[in-house]
């Protein structure tokens, strides 16, 4: 053994020899100077430091110099020649190469193990940037090329990494964003910040839409003067984050800026937290309620039973919902609409609720006055038609099952729209008012007094046990209204109704029918003179049929020429001669004949229709007189009657004037009849409008006088020259000694006002020679003649003067 060991050596010395001295010999192949092994080393120094110190010190020693005492030449080569210094060499070779081999295998060993090293490693990274989502860049600032590292998913679903180089002009980067991304590269390459941290929106060429990243790194290389040559970090996705982000504060601010109150509390009803509008309504300041009970806002109108039951509803069932009082911080009360749902965690225990209120107390009062309005007469506070409708249709239940009968009064009061264009609708409004508060007291609290509209109101009369005790219901009713209205600051009006009557079950077995039936008796109240009432009857719908015919073809009389003027003269008892003669309207209808004025002209007044036909019958009567007068036939006055609707128009002194000059006729030879009930029921508009008048020139006539109220101290006062006694009052003379003395005392009455008397309705001698007695100025009637047409009237007033002056 000790001379194999001296044969080494030996055999050592040349190659140590051979090499520079004390350095190990380059050529031989596990030299650690090697470019194989120095690529190697570099590696494994680079990949596992602790391997490559362990190979750094096996070859520290391999490089040791060993010094070996160099024998004899001759000695030498006879060695090398000997059969044993062979078997040396022969030794020598196989050890050689039994080292070289296990060498070659410890390498390959190494090798494999690093290139497994290398791998896992390479997986680990590659699966710690697929589960993460981040991906690694590196920016050569120098080359201005940026290597990006990612994870991507091959065919078969498995992830792979994916290396891609872009040169700086290859970057693609949202143009709103560039600027401060190159800000805070260039902030961090300045050494301002430690780290480069950027959001900003990007995309690949293959995408086309734009995502977010955030991209985060530092200096990782720097040159020789010390400026910064890489940069290198990491970037992450953070589009759904950002999105989740602005969805969260979108919410936040919906939250805050909610007109509801949102609360958050928990399963022990502990206030979490609450938006300012929990504040605006209940008036608690977050640090108020938070970590306090519920309770706070519990309100004394439900119990604590009942708040006990809402809470174990809500952790049963996870929610809640109703309307419920609660109580403000100062004590007032308010009712909310409370919605209450629970918030639950991951494995299905709830961990909190969330409490959204409103303030619904405007909102009921709204409610609560719209169904009043729904049901109630807002002006006067009786019942309306629909609540009308609902409490005749209840009554008829009770009817029924009683076998009793039920009384609808239908009351409507007389000329309450001349009140309303004379006096104003307010004023108006307050005597609806008044009559409401009468109607109601009447009707007492078993009955029902209800406003349809306008002016129109019913009554509801139960158990009625016979017509008597209807007809005894509305003659009190009627009675109640003799006393007059008080209005206002103490003022009043009289106020007269027309009543219609119809009877369950005798004239309908529905509400709607019994309303309708009752208002058709009204009507014909009002049609027999109105202040009274009248029980329907069937064929009262007849005549309601007419109306609603007349009143739609009354619109076209004007345009169709079916309107025509007739005149009734006027005799003088006195002179004998003929006075004046009174125009009066005809219609005489294609399709429903000759209609009597009495049936027409109120349809007129109600439709309106009687500003347009009475300006017309006043031109038309105008005309007639400019011809007789331009003929040479006669020069009388004429009469035009005048409805209290053209009265109370403004600007019917200025259609009168206005038809005066068209026509050409003097002021004094136009006179206009107004009815008592018309002066009456609207003195002042009156006074004003006929003192108009007699500033023209034009002559006043009161026509069918003693058949109204007139106050004879506020008829002194009226500008007019002639009183026309109603024919009422003549019908019976000189029999009825009751109309004689009223007619003596309005003739007397009549000249002590320096009035011009006439009598209407004058038909036998007996009355005219009556009336002549009693000194009465005029007289009109059939007597003297009839209505005549224009053409007649005049051929009998030529005839009436030519007898005359024959006779005299």
């Amino acid at each position: 053994m000790g001379l194999l060991l001296g044969v080494l050596l030996i055999m050592t010395a040349p190659c140590t020899r051979a090499g520079a001295p004390g350095g190990p010999d380059p050529s031989l192949p596990f030299s650690s100077d090697a470019p194989g092994m120095a690529s190697t080393a570099r590696n494994d120094l680079h990949a596992q430091p602790a391997a490559s110190s362990t190979r750094t010190q096996s070859v520290a020693r391999s490089s040791q110099t060993t010094v070996i005492p160099t024998p004899a030449p001759g000695l030498a080569a006879g060695l090398w020649r000997s059969p044993l210094g062979l078997s040396v060499i022969a030794l020598l070779v196989l050890i050689t190469g039994v080292a070289l081999v296990g060498y070659v295998r410890l390498r390959g060993r190494e090798t494999r193990l690093w290139a497994n090293g290398i791998r896992e490693r390479d997986e680990r990274l590659m699966l710690a940037l697929w589960a993460s989502g981040e991906e690694f860049w590196d920016y050569d600032l120098s080359a201005e090329e940026l290597h990006h590292t990612r994870v991507t998913t091959n065919p078969q679903d498995e992830p792979e990494l994916k290396v891609e180089r872009y040169r700086l002009d290859e970057l693609t980067i949202h143009g709103d964003d560039l600027a401060q991304v190159q800000e805070a590269l260039r902030q961090h390459l300045r050494g301002a910040t430690p780290v480069f941290a950027s959001e900003y929106r990007t995309r690949r060429a293959e995408e086309s839409s734009w995502c977010w990243v955030r991209a985060r790194g530092r200096v990782v290389e720097w040159g020789p003067d010390g400026r910064p040559l890489r940069v290198a970090g990491t970037v992450r996705t953070v589009t759904e984050k950002r999105s989740a982000e602005h969805e969260r504060r979108v919410a936040t601010e919906v939250l805050r800026n909610m007109d509801e109150a949102v609360a958050v509390f928990d399963r022990d009803f502990q206030f979490i937290s609450v938006n300012p509008a929990f504040t605006r309504i209940t008036g608690h300041e977050p640090d108020d309620v938070l970590d306090r009970s519920t309770s706070v806002l519990d309100s004394s109108r439900q119990d604590i039973e009942y708040h006990r039951r809402l809470r174990h509803d809500l952790l049963r069932d996870g929610r809640w919902s109703g309307e419920l009082w609660m109580r403000r911080r100062n004590g007032d009360e308010f009712l909310c609409l409370l919605r209450i749902s629970s918030v639950g965690e991951r494995d299905g225990r709830r961990s909190h609720y969330i409490a959204v209120l409103s303030d619904i107390t405007e909102k009921k009062r709204a409610e609560q006055e719209l169904r009043y309005l729904a049901n109630y007469d807002p002006l006067t506070g009786l019942p309306n038609r629909t609540l009308l409708l609902e409490r005749i249709a209840a009554a008829i239940v009770r009817a029924r099952a009683a076998q009793s009968r039920i009384g609808v009064l239908f009351i409507d009061l007389d000329r309450f729209k001349d009140i309303n264009d004379s006096l104003g609708h307010g004023v108006g409004d307050l005597i609806l008012r008044a009559v409401a508060t009468r109607l109601h007291a009447f009707a007492g609290p078993h009955q029902t007094a209800a406003r349809l509209s306008g002016d129109e109101f019913m009554l509801v009369l139960e158990n009625v046990e016979s017509d008597a005790q209807i007809s005894e219901a509305t003659q009190r009713l009627i009675a109640a209204f003799e006393a007059p209205v008080t209005y206002g600051d103490r003022q009043e009006a009289i106020i007269s109704p027309s009543i219609g009557v119809s009877v369950y079950p005798d004239d309908a077995r529905i509400a709607s029918e019994l309303i309708r039936h009752a208002d058709t008796a009204m009507y014909r109240a009002k049609a027999v003179g109105r202040r009274t009432s009248m029980r329907y009857d069937a064929a009262m719908d007849l005549d309601v049929q007419r109306r609603a015919t007349l009143s739609a073809a009354l619109r076209t009389v004007l345009d169709r020429n079916e309107l025509s003027m007739v005149y009734q003269p006027r005799l003088s008892l006195n002179g004998g001669h003929i006075a004046g003669v009174e125009a009066l309207l005809r219609w005489h209808s294609p399709e429903h004949g000759q209609i009597h004025p009495t049936q027409f002209i109120p349809l007129t007044e109600e439709t309106g229709m009687i500003l347009e036909i009475g300006e017309w019958a006043l031109r038309e009567a105008c005309r007639a007189l400019a011809t007789w007068r331009s003929a040479g036939l006669m020069d009388i006055p004429i009469a035009v009657n005048v409805s209290s609707l053209q009265l109370l128009r403004g600007d019917f002194p200025q259609v009168v004037e206005r038809v005066l000059a068209q026509t050409g006729i003097p002021a004094n030879r136009l006179e206009l009849e107004l009815t008592e009930s018309v002066l009456m029921d609207n003195p002042a508009e009156s006074s004003v409008s006929l003192q108009q008048f007699r500033r023209l020139g034009v002559n006043l006539a009161i026509d069918d006088f003693g058949t109204g109220y007139s106050s004879l101290s506020y008829l002194k006062r009226l500008p007019i020259t002639m009183l026309k006694i109603d024919k009422e009052f003549i019908d019976d003379l000189p029999q009825d000694t009751d109309d004689a003395a009223i007619t003596t005392t309005i003739i007397a009455m009549g000249h002590s006002l320096g009035l011009t008397v006439v009598a209407e309705g004058v038909e036998t001698a007996s009355q005219a020679q009556w009336l002549r007695d009693h000194r009465c100025d005029e007289i009109q009637g059939y007597w003297l003649a009839e209505p005549m047409p224009a053409e007649s009237i005049a051929q009998f007033v030529q005839a009436r003067s030519w007898a005359e002056t024959t006779a005299s």
